[in-house]
C-alpha cells in the first residue's frame, strides 16, 4: 500500500485512510445536498471503480449512507455517534456547560462555545434563545472565523501576521473582506477584551464573543448573540457583563485539577 508524507511530523501518511478521511469531510460539508459517485470521483481524483468500493465499505458500516436507488450518498449516522463521543469526552466542553446554562438563564439569549478549526470556528454548544427562535449555528455547524464574534475573539488572541491574505468571503454586506479592515477590528477587540459582531455573519443579529484563555493561544470561545432590534445599550453592558463573568468562572473550572487524571487534548 502506497505511503506518502502528508505533514503528519514526520510519520508517513497512509494513502487508503487520507482517501478515506477526504471523502468523510466531502460529504460532511455537502450537508443536505447528496452526491453522486462520479461527483465524488472527480471531486478526489479517485478512479470511478475505487471510489464505489470505498462507498460501499463505509455504508456497510455507516459511516455513509444512499438513497433507494443507490446513485446518491450522504453522511452517515457513525458520524453523528462519532461526534457526539467527541464532545463529551472533552473536558473543556464538560466544564463550560453548566455555565451555558447560567448565561442563558441570565440574559435570555442565544449562547455558544465554539472551537478554532483551521480558519472556521466549530460550535461545540448552543443554548438557543427563547425568543429568537431561528437557528443560526447549531452543534457541529462551522463559520469563517473573520465573519462571527467567536472567531473574532479567537483571532484577536494571536498575531495579525497570521491571517491571510484575503480577500475573505462576505457573508452580509457588514463582513470584513480585506486584512487591513480585519486587523483595524481584532485591535479594538484586544482594547475592549471582546470582539463584537455587529450582522457581519448573519443579518439583523449582533454578537458579542470571549476568549476562555486556559490555552495559549485561545483555541475556544463563547459568545452571546441578540437580534440587533431589540439590542439597547443597557442590554449590551449587561451582556457584557454576565459574559465576562462566565468567562471567569469556565476558565477558573476548565484550568483546575481534576480527579482521576482527565486528559487534556491538544
Amino acid at each position: 500500500m502506497a505511503e506518502t508524507d502528508g505533514g503528519t511530523g514526520g510519520v508517513r501518511e497512509v494513502k487508503s485512510a487520507a482517501r478515506t478521511v477526504e471523502l468523510l469531510e466531502l460529504l460532511a460539508g455537502r450537508g443536505d445536498r447528496p452526491a453522486r459517485l462520479q461527483e465524488l470521483a472527480d471531486e478526489l481524483g479517485v478512479p470511478r471503480s475505487s471510489m464505489y468500493a470505498l462507498l460501499q465499505t463505509l455504508a456497510a458500516r455507516g459511516w455513509v449512507r444512499t438513497d433507494v436507488t443507490g446513485s446518491l450518498y450522504g453522511i452517515g449516522i457513525r458520524a453523528l455517534l462519532t461526534g457526539t463521543s467527541y464532545l463529551d469526552s472533552d473536558p473543556r466542553v464538560r466544564a463550560a456547560r453548566p455555565y451555558l446554562d447560567e448565561a442563558s438563564e441570565a440574559l435570555g439569549e442565544t449562547i455558544h462555545l465554539g472551537r478554532l478549526d483551521g480558519r472556521d470556528v466549530a460550535y461545540l454548544a448552543t443554548r438557543e434563545s427563547h425568543a429568537y427562535l431561528r437557528t443560526i449555528s447549531r452543534v457541529g455547524r462551522r463559520l469563517p472565523a473573520h465573519a462571527g464574534a467567536l472567531g473574532k475573539a479567537l483571532l484577536a488572541e494571536r498575531p495579525d501576521a497570521e491571517l491571510p491574505e484575503g480577500p475573505y468571503a462576505a457573508l452580509t454586506p457588514h463582513t470584513h473582506t480585506t486584512r487591513a479592515s480585519l486587523a483595524a477590528d481584532l485591535a479594538a477587540t484586544r482594547a475592549r477584551g471582546h470582539s463584537v459582531d455587529r450582522e457581519e455573519g448573519v443579518p439583523g443579529l449582533v454578537g458579542f464573543g470571549f476568549a476562555l484563555r486556559y490555552d495559549t493561544p485561545a483555541r475556544d470561545a463563547v459568545s452571546c448573540s441578540v437580534p440587533l432590534a431589540r439590542l439597547s445599550p443597557e442590554h449590551e453592558a449587561r451582556i457584557v457583563a454576565v459574559m465576562a463573568e462566565i468567562r471567569t468562572k469556565i476558565e477558573a473550572t476548565a484550568a483546575a485539577p481534576t480527579a482521576g487524571g482527565t486528559v487534556q487534548w491538544r
